[in-house]
């Protein structure tokens, strides 16, 4: 595609072909001439002027002024309007023109010349932009707000690939909702915090998803850690991406990174711990108010010593992938204080203050004490709260140890209410009408099938048993032929015993019989 070249590329052209042209032979000027052509788009006699005679020189085109329609009258006319139509947009201030310049005028405010008033009315929008552009310029002016950057924008993306082996210190948080089957309304909140390198986990109850409470937490959080917090990694939740966070992170020297949107494998030690240890001693019901938080609290308190010194996990050595096959080497099992005590980062100070506790814990005391906690919640959950101090000792709680095994779930939180077997049906039988008609047919054919029984229905009753319900009459065939032999067994049986007479069961008699255990 030809794009057209400049005055003064022409110029320029035109020396540097001048003098070529002049000394050169007939057909070499052809094809000088077509060249220039070719490029300037100017006829071919000028084009032979323009390279024979020196003198002549391509001229620059000068600007064109069109003729002056607007004058200055108009623009003032209009910056008038304009400041009493309170500054709106050309296309609305053409259309309000005719009746804003009328109610000035009869008010007195504005007089204008026959001429003016023409023009001003017959200037499109366009034009009316054109005309108040200086105007605009300096009686709109505002201050421009300097951009802000988004908290996201600022902390930097970690996946679960970019871990490698951190040392101690580096925590991955995470929301856990105590909400039940529903998100509306206030319920408890759990956050929840785990070091990638030791699994060791803390969480602390939390009345709001709310970021300053958010900071208060996490502040709690790192007094129970045993070592330095060094970074957290976190998703993006807006409880969690946000300046109050950022700016906590910034001051107490913490790197602050955040997980890929809708990526939960980035955040793989946390969400493991979220069912592992919340939904495990928690449950999914929904809990609200401050007695259940305060008690939330205390079984926090006895779950993280119990998770951190006596409960091993497993965790990931290495993942190699074979075709669509993953193999996974892990571990062997240990606990987040063996790890923290094996790892040569942890100071000899930390090492003993990890010690220390874990000599005096007895685990069957903590399990007690967290069954009791779990007991207290499921009655806040239940409304249930008056035998919740009668609770068993300990050492009636390690008499029942051995036999616990029999009761099924023993989790005051995760248990649930024995439902009763349905014994009603959910839709009206189509057979209840004939249902007596069916026990006679029977009666008189014991070997009838349900199929045959099915076509003498359809012919009595056209169009009211569909071949659909097949299946339904083969059942309630089978119910009718079990009560029928359960009752001439006991007639038998009856029978044989010293009394009277036995009664011979004539076939209406006995369709009485199991319609009366059939409404049993």
């Amino acid at each position: 595609m030809h794009t057209k070249i400049s005055p003064q590329t022409k110029r320029e052209l035109l020396h540097a072909l001048r003098s070529r042209y002049q000394t050169a032979t007939r057909l070499e000027k052809t094809r000088i001439l077509d060249e220039y052509v070719a490029l300037s788009k100017c006829h071919r006699k000028h084009a032979i002027r323009l390279l024979t005679d020196d003198a002549a020189e391509e001229s620059p085109a000068e600007p064109t002024h069109g003729r002056r329609i607007y004058a200055e009258a108009v623009r003032e006319a209009l910056t008038v309007l304009w400041e009493a139509a309170d500054r709106i947009c050309s296309k609305r201030l053409k259309a309000v023109l005719p009746s804003l310049i009328e109610a000035l005028e009869r008010h007195r405010h504005l007089a204008l010349a026959p001429a003016v008033r023409e023009l001003v009315l017959a200037a499109s929008p366009a034009t009316i932009d054109r005309l108040l552009a200086p105007v605009r310029t300096t009686g709109s002016r505002r201050k421009k707000r300097k951009r802000a950057t988004k908290p996201s924008q600022q902390i930097p993306i970690r996946t679960f690939a970019d871990w490698k082996d951190p040392e101690p210190g580096f925590l991955e948080i995470d929301f856990v909702s105590h909400g039940g089957p529903s998100m509306q309304g206030v319920f408890l909140w759990s956050l929840v915090a785990t070091d990638v390198c030791s699994g060791w986990t803390e969480m602390v109850p939390l009345v709001a998803r709310d970021q300053s409470l958010v900071v208060e937490g996490l502040a709690a959080l790192r007094r129970q850690f045993p070592m330095p917090i060094r970074g957290i990694d976190s998703d993006n939740d807006s409880a969690f991406i946000n300046e109050t966070l950022l700016a906590y992170c910034q001051e107490q020297k913490l790197e602050f990174t955040r997980s890929r949107a809708y990526q939960k494998n980035d955040q793989a030690w946390i969400e493991q711990k979220n069912g592992a240890v919340i939904r495990r001693f928690v449950g999914y019901e929904r809990l609200t108010g401050l007695p259940a938080g305060q008690c939330l609290a205390r079984l926090y308190q006895r779950v993280r010593r119990d998770v951190n010194y006596f409960q091993p996990s497993f965790k990931l050595k290495s993942k190699t992938r074979e075709g669509a096959k993953v193999r996974k080497q892990y571990h062997k099992p240990a606990t987040p204080c063996d790890r923290l005590l094996a790892h040569a980062a942890i100071s000899v100070t930390a090492k003993d203050h990890l010690r220390e506790p874990l000599a005096l814990l007895d685990p069957l005391d903590l399990l007690h004490e967290i069954r009791k906690c779990q007991a207290a919640l499921a009655a806040l959950q239940s409304g249930d709260v008056k035998n919740v101090a009668d609770r068993e000792s300990l050492e009636e709680f390690l008499a029942t140890l051995p036999e616990l095994w029999r009761q099924g779930e023993v989790r005051p939180t995760h248990r649930k209410e024995a439902s009763s077997p349905r014994n009603y049906r959910t839709r009206k039988d189509p057979f209840a009408a004939v249902g007596p008609e069916i026990l006679v047919w029977l009666q008189e054919s014991p070997d009838a099938t349900a199929k045959s029984l099915m076509g003498r229905l359809q012919e009595q009753f056209l169009g009211k048993y569909p071949d659909e319900q097949l299946r339904t009459l083969q059942r309630r065939i089978r119910d009718w032929r079990r009560v029928m032999a359960s009752s001439l067994v006991n007639a038998c049986l009856d029978g044989n015993k010293t009394g009277p007479e036995p009664v011979v069961i004539g076939a209406r008699t006995t369709v009485a019989i199991v319609m009366e255990q059939i409404e049993k």
